[in-house]
């Protein structure tokens, strides 16, 4: 069986990846209410029962809303690195000390037959990380809430097979839009989210010749739509001589509609 996921919800307004084998079934992040994730696993024909693992990638609560109560009620294990756990104290509710587990940033761990490999990225959270998931060869790559994609991290990611990718803003909707500038300033900067077309140019230098996948995340509500982010990210590719389509299929996301449940 090949790895096969779905982004279950992903915007500012809350993140969940749902992630699965044919032994292990996880979920990377938990940013909406519980109700929230049982109803879209459902859409996707997975009871939430069957779930093995939470990752949590950072203390944001587009990230943690409901991780305390699905830990809770499918005694699921949490990973998070030691910054994060400090970080989320308060905000999980009770847990068992035998469902919190420490997975550091840059390490790599097994989970049944998947293999995770965390790696830092650059955000105002205490030490935020994303995760490659590796599987019999395949590769799907998270890459979302940072302010910009480094060396590093594109010497990490590299060549997935599928990356679910940050597109966070169109520039001239934020600078011209109704936030505040500290908080514009926030989002622009090193430790923000990535706009649209620096997600054209970063994804540019991550795709090489083979058949890849690229699902566009963590879109504004306020500060970009869909079909910008698509267009933004399709032209800046094209530009770099890249041919969407043939090859390289872009797929849009959504904040409360998981996507179809799909091979890596």
């Amino acid at each position: 069986m090949s790895l096969r996921f779905s982004v279950l919800a992903s915007g500012s307004t809350g993140n969940a990846i749902y992630v699965e084998s044919e032994k292990k079934r996880l979920l990377i992040d938990a940013g909406l209410s519980g109700k929230k994730i049982e109803a879209s696993l459902k859409q996707i024909e997975v009871d939430p029962k069957t779930l093995d693992a939470l990752l949590i990638s950072h203390e944001h609560s587009d990230h943690i809303k409901g991780a305390g109560i699905m830990a809770r009620r499918y005694a699921l294990p949490i990973y998070a690195n030691g910054p994060t756990w400090k970080a989320m104290e308060g905000h999980l509710g009770d847990l068992s000390s035998e469902q919190c587990f420490t997975f550091s940033t840059e390490s790599t761990m097994t989970i049944g037959d998947i293999d995770i490999e965390s790696f830092g990225v650059s955000h105002d959270a205490a030490e935020p990380m994303f995760f490659n998931v590796h599987h019999e060869g395949q590769k799907l790559s998270v890459v979302t809430d940072l302010g910009y994609v480094s060396e590093r991290i594109k010497g990490t990611v590299r060549g997935a097979d599928t990356f679910i990718f940050e597109a966070n803003h169109d520039m001239e909707m934020l600078r011209m839009g109704k936030y505040p500038w500290n908080v514009k300033r926030r989002i622009l900067g090193d430790l923000g989210h990535i706009s649209n077309e620096d997600a054209g140019l970063a994804l540019g230098d991550l795709i090489g010749e083979k058949e890849t996948n690229v699902y566009l995340a963590h879109l504004s509500k306020d500060n970009n739509m869909k079909d910008l982010a698509h267009m933004t990210v399709k032209q800046t590719m094209e530009s770099l001589g890249f041919l969407v389509g043939d090859g390289l299929h872009l797929y849009d996301t959504d904040p409360v509609q998981p996507t179809a449940l799909a091979s890596v």
